[in-house]
């Protein structure tokens, strides 16, 4: 879209992703004028649009999560591909992050109209109770809000975004508290074939926790989509029921699971998106009040070209454009951080990879990336001595370990036969036939504390395009975690036992693997999960956090920080149902807010 005149708006947006977009229309439906700024560029939009990003990752040599979107130099994005291990040891970078931490940020964001929504997995779990209260057990923090104040919310979001689960079994499975009567929109998504192996050989046996005193009991539980399944009575379906495409990150065919360009379908007229507008500050006046802000527009994708300089102004404003840039904005603004809290905690869900060969087809690249997981690890005593834990069984093979099955055709291709020879023809279809239909793989997601030496900083010397800082990370893995990764590996060697499989992880420094490190003699190493947060942490004191519990920063009455970055703790479960919930909270306030400030006449007409 062109821009819009210069003038006032009730509220500006920063970012166009899961958070602004839930913010954006829930205050737009209020009647206020909203003007969102987007960074990126505007496509994926309409049929076309959706047709042209499938082809674009259809087509993509290397199929990572934001191949199908179009980037931009001036809103440069961070890709897997960044990152590189050494075969020494040690990583290499070389995108857009800066990294200096003695191990990588390995998640990749999105700067596009989305955002990492687009690209998101698509699973919509909630937190635990537990979950809020992380400090109780010596690790991170606490919570200013618990589990009771958020439920109505939670609602509200997967009513919002569209969540299939069946409302039994995470009662007693996961003891998650509902209302009574309540149901999930959309009945639970299927398990997989390899769900139900699964559960037939696990349901009802134990594995000792290292760091529990007694075996924890095994259940395969289903996992909370925001996918297409069949709607319970009420609830209306957008888009198409999932048809087990195995390409949820990035792009669902099917358009079956939730993006924020669904929401965006929805805004009402008083809401403006204008993308290709990256800010470069928040403008704070004498008061401490935001009275708007500064963005440049630009054309073109790999030089930008026709730059532009640009303001607006308004009453309120929303950062929501991912934990890290809402981060390095608030710093390039001097905003936020009489605490000296803004970048720091930097969390994400460094995750163990195992995998291996089952005994029988278990119907491998069949379904969305994981329909259930193992859930007796994520709560209890052992959260105090290693970091809990949530187990997702993975549908899509060996791909997030060792990549897609074409590799191993390769390698069969190279050295497959007998002798180190190539192996070809009947035989190569044979061994493919045999293998690729038996691999499975268990993604252990580890709870990472806040540390307030994990980070974000900005330097001078590093800049992007348009001049804007990039992101300096510092990141590292705490022995808490690393404490959790262990006993994450002792569950892996007995589920595999249990299974009767064959057991394939292996560790080795080296390019694939930046994320390689070695603890208490063994070699481990993790990938991540793409769920930055903790930058702009939610507390109850000013004195050691940035936003209230409304996300509403303690230093600027009419400045919000919205999204993952406002979490205190990101636990173990995906963190966008929780991300959404607040957003959808903060949206209340906000409106709450914006109705104050018409009635002392500080709304323009």
């Amino acid at each position: 879209m062109s821009a819009p005149e210069a003038g006032r708006w009730d509220v500006i947006v920063v970012g166009a992703g899961f958070a602004g977009s839930l913010v954006a229309q829930r205050l737009g439906d209020q009647g206020w004028r909203v003007l969102v700024l987007e960074a990126g560029q505007g496509e994926p939009e309409g049929a076309a649009g959706h047709r042209a990003a499938v082809e674009a990752y259809r087509s993509a040599a290397v199929k990572v999560p934001n191949a199908p979107y179009r980037t931009t130099a001036a809103a440069p994005s961070p890709s897997v591909l960044d990152l590189s291990g050494r075969a020494e040891g040690g990583y290499r970078s070389d995108g857009y992050v800066v990294q200096r931490g003695p191990l990588p940020y390995a998640s990749g964001y999105l700067r596009a109209n989305g955002g990492t929504g687009l690209a998101w997995t698509g699973l919509a779990p909630r937190m635990h109770p537990e979950d809020f209260r992380a400090g109780d057990f010596g690790h991170g923090r606490n919570w200013p809000i618990d589990y009771a104040e958020l439920e109505p919310y939670y609602r509200a979001a997967e009513r919002e975004i569209g969540v299939a689960a069946d409302v039994a079994e995470q009662r007693e499975a996961v003891g998650l508290p509902f209302p009574d009567g309540y149901a999930f929109p959309m009945r639970a998504i299927p398990r997989s074939h390899l769900d139900q192996v699964l559960a037939d050989a696990l349901d009802g046996k134990c594995v000792q926790d290292p760091a529990e005193e007694v075996p924890t009991p095994l259940r395969v539980v289903g996992t909370p989509h925001a996918r297409n399944g069949l709607p319970n009575p009420g609830y209306q379906l957008e888009g198409n029921l999932c048809s087990g495409h195995a390409s949820c990150v990035p792009i669902c065919p099917a358009q079956a699971k939730y993006t924020p360009l669904r929401t965006q379908a929805r805004w009402s007229a008083s809401v403006t998106l204008v993308t290709r507008a990256v800010v470069s500050r928040v403008r704070i006046d004498g008061n401490g009040r935001a009275t708007g802000v500064e963005y440049r527009t630009y054309e073109g994708d790999d030089h930008p070209t026709g730059i532009a300089e640009r303001r607006a102004d308004a009453a309120l404003v929303v950062l929501a454009a991912h934990a890290i840039e809402n981060a390095k904005l608030l710093l390039a603004s001097g905003a936020a951080n009489s605490s000296d809290q803004v970048g720091r905690n930097l969390m994400d869900h460094p995750v163990l990879l195992t995998w291996g060969l089952m005994p029988q087809q278990v119907g491998a690249y069949r379904g969305p990336g994981s329909t259930s997981g193992l859930e007796g690890f994520r709560f209890g005593a052992a959260r105090a001595r290693r970091a809990p834990f949530r187990v997702e069984i993975g549908n899509w093979g060996w791909t997030w370990a060792l990549g897609p099955p074409d590799l191993r055709v390769a390698e069969l291709l190279r050295s497959g036969g007998a002798a180190g020879r190539g192996l070809f023809g009947p035989e190569l279809r044979r061994t493919l036939g045999d293998r690729i239909g038996r691999e499975i793989a268990f993604q252990f997601e580890m709870e990472q504390e806040a540390d307030p030496a994990n980070r974000v900083t900005i330097d001078p010397r590093h800049r992007d395009a348009l001049g804007n800082p990039r992101p300096v990370l510092h990141y590292d893995l705490s022995e808490y975690v690393k404490r959790g990764i262990v006993a994450a590996k002792a569950v892996s060697d007995q589920l595999f036992a249990l299974l009767g499989a064959q057991d394939h992880t292996r560790f080795e420094p080296g390019p694939a693997w930046p994320g390689y490190f070695e603890y208490q003699g063994r070699p481990y190493a993790y990938r991540a999960a793409g769920h930055g947060a903790g930058t702009h942490i939610m507390g109850d004191s000013p004195a050691d956090s940035v936003v209230d519990a409304w996300q509403r920063c303690w230093d600027h009455p009419n400045l919000y920080a919205v999204g993952c970055g406002s979490m205190p703790t990101v636990a173990t479960s995906n963190p966008s149902l929780t991300m959404a919930a607040l957003a959808l909270r903060s949206a209340e306030r906000i409106h709450h807010d914006l109705q104050g400030l018409a009635r002392e006449g500080a709304l323009s007409p």
